[in-house]
C-alpha cells in the first residue's frame, strides 16, 4: 500500500521516491528517497489568515521540474471555486510537464468567503461539481469538445496539448475533522463518479459502515467497488507507534489502497523532524 506524507511544511504533503521540494528543503528531502514511495499532496483544512498556502498548479509546475517519478496530487482542490475549463487546462499542463504524474483530488469546500471572493456560487457547489467532473473528463480526452449543461457551455473548443493521462484520475474528498462521516449525497457521488476517495474517519464500526454504503452505491451504479481507490489517513499526533501500526492494519483490512501519514499538528518544527517521523512510522507499520 503506497504511503503518503502529509506535512505542514510550506509545500505541504509528500510521498516521493525522488529528490523533491522547494530549493531550501530539497537536500533534506533527498534523504527520503531511500525509504519508500511517497507523493506530494497539497492540503486544505481549517485555517485562518495566518496560515500560508501555495497555489497548487503553480507549485506543481515547479515541482514537476525538480522530480522524475514523484506523484503530484491535491487533497483537495476546491473545484467549485474555480472555472472548470481553466482547471482542465492547468491540470493538463501539470500532467504534461510531469510526464503523467498528476492525481487530482477535488472537494466542494466549506468556506463561503472564498467562493464570494472568486465570484462563484456557494449554494450549488455540490451539484455543480458533478457537471464539472464531466466537463473535465471531456476536455482531457477529446481534441474538440461541444458540451451543453446546466452550468457549462462549450462550443467546438479543446485543449492543446492534451494531458498524458486521458483522463487524469479524479479523487473526491469526503468529510472532515468535525464531521468525518460524509453525507449520503457525497457517498453516492463517490460511488458514481470517483476514481478514488479520501475518507477522513477512523477505521471503526461507523467508518466500516460508511465504506460498505459507498461500495453498495457503486454496485447500484454498475461499477466494481474494487476499482475505486481509497486513501486512508493516520495522524501521527493521535497516538504512539503502536497506535499507528494498529490503524494501518485496520485500514488494510477495510480495503484501503493508499495510506496517508499526517504529520500536521505533531509539533514538528523542521524538515529533518518530519523525515525522522516518517522513518519512525515506516518502522512501526513495517511498510
Amino acid at each position: 500500500m503506497p504511503i503518503c506524507w502529509c506535512t505542514t511544511m510550506s509545500w505541504a504533503q509528500m510521498r516521493s521516491d525522488t529528490p523533491a521540494g522547494a530549493a531550501a528543503t530539497r537536500p533534506k528531502i533527498c534523504s527520503t528517497s531511500l525509504l519508500w514511495p511517497l507523493a506530494i499532496w497539497l492540503w486544505s483544512g481549517g485555517y485562518t489568515a495566518k496560515d500560508m498556502f501555495h497555489e497548487p498548479f503553480v507549485a506543481f509546475g515547479y515541482m514537476a521540474a525538480l522530480t522524475q517519478r514523484l506523484e503530484l496530487g491535491t487533497a483537495v482542490l476546491v473545484l467549485g471555486q474555480r472555472q472548470t475549463a481553466l482547471v482542465a487546462k492547468q491540470a493538463a499542463e501539470v500532467d504534461v510537464l510531469s510526464g503523467g504524474r498528476l492525481r487530482l483530488g477535488i472537494g466542494i469546500g466549506w468556506n463561503h468567503v472564498e467562493y464570494e471572493a472568486l465570484g462563484e456560487n456557494f449554494q450549488n457547489r455540490g451539484r455543480r461539481s458533478e457537471e464539472q467532473i464531466a466537463v473535465l473528463r471531456a476536455l482531457w480526452t477529446q481534441e474538440v469538445v461541444s458540451f451543453e449543461g446546466r452550468w457549462h457551455r462549450i462550443t467546438h473548443a479543446g485543449l492543446n496539448p492534451l494531458p498524458i493521462q486521458r483522463p487524469i484520475p479524479i479523487w473526491l474528498g469526503a468529510g472532515g475533522r468535525l464531521n468525518p462521516i460524509p453525507p449520503e449525497p457525497v457517498m453516492r457521488r463517490i460511488a458514481r463518479l470517483a476514481d478514488g476517495w479520501f475518507p477522513m474517519f477512523p477505521p471503526n464500526d461507523a467508518g466500516q459502515a460508511a465504506i460498505a454504503r459507498v461500495q453498495s452505491y457503486a454496485r447500484e451504479a454498475g461499477r466494481d467497488p474494487s476499482a475505486i481507490g481509497m486513501e486512508a489517513r493516520i495522524n501521527l499526533a493521535d497516538g504512539p507507534p503502536e497506535f499507528w501500526a494498529q490503524q494501518a492494519q485496520a485500514w488494510k483490512g477495510l480495503g484501503a489502497t493508499h495510506l496517508s501519514v499526517n504529520t500536521m499538528r505533531a509539533e514538528l518544527r523542521s524538515p529533518d523532524a518530519h523525515i525522522k517521523a516518517i522513518r519512525q512510522f515506516k518502522e512501526a507499520v513495517g511498510g
